[in-house]
């Protein structure tokens, strides 16, 4: 179930990825590039982070041809996927939580410190959109005060901390989404941002 979210999850980003692309007037390879650098960046930067060879997508070069196919798609769909913000930003919250698993559990597999395996996680959901909107020319939304790195990290220590306790993975997998998602879904709904800090050289008490 996990590695079939998954899947979704790498697909629903790269097609947006293509429209944000569509949006700055790139080519078709742009179009791909910000499509795999999206949906593959995050754990790209992990398994490097992890000295975790083959890089996960050379290990599977589908994914590469997933990707760029479903990029594709979208330059022919545009018009349409356009108009599905709302069941692309469900997708992506999904995505957000399934990434976040798939990296802590990466980062179990190596026998990494409890913290490397929290931040193996959030660095799976969230540096390939850190990528994307960089190559874009954007400021990253998640360093513009939405809550996508905090529920990620809530997602990763709910999850390591239930398989610590003994709980079998699937169940903890149910449990993170039954965490993760809805945390995500409220942040976009009732707007909750993380605090900012503002610096004004020029400001007077």
């Amino acid at each position: 179930m996990l590695m079939i979210m998954f899947y979704v999850a790498i697909t629903a980003e790269a097609m947006t990825a293509a429209l944000a692309a569509g949006r700055r007037n790139m080519d078709w390879f742009g179009v791909c590039i910000i499509a795999c650098v999206t949906a593959l960046g995050g754990g790209t930067a992990r398994d490097m982070i992890l000295d975790h060879y083959p890089l996960y997508w050379v290990r599977n070069p589908y994914i590469l041809v997933l990707v760029c196919g479903a990029a594709l798609l979208t330059i022919a769909l545009a018009r349409v996927v356009d108009k599905l913000r709302w069941p692309f930003l469900l997708l992506d919250a999904v995505g957000l939580v399934v990434f976040t698993i798939v990296g802590c559990n990466v980062a179990i597999e190596t026998n990494a410190h409890p913290i490397i395996i929290i931040v193996a996680g959030m660095v799976t959901g969230i540096v390939g959109g850190i990528l994307r909107d960089v190559l874009c020319n954007d400021i990253p939304l998640v360093f513009h005060g939405e809550l996508y790195a905090t529920v990620s990290i809530v997602t990763g220590v709910v999850y390591y901390l239930g398989l610590l306790g003994g709980l079998p993975t699937d169940l903890m997998v149910l449990v993170a989404l039954a965490v993760g998602f809805p945390l995500r879904m409220l942040s976009l709904v009732l707007k909750w941002e993380m605090p900012k800090f503002v610096f004004d050289r020029d400001m007077r008490k």
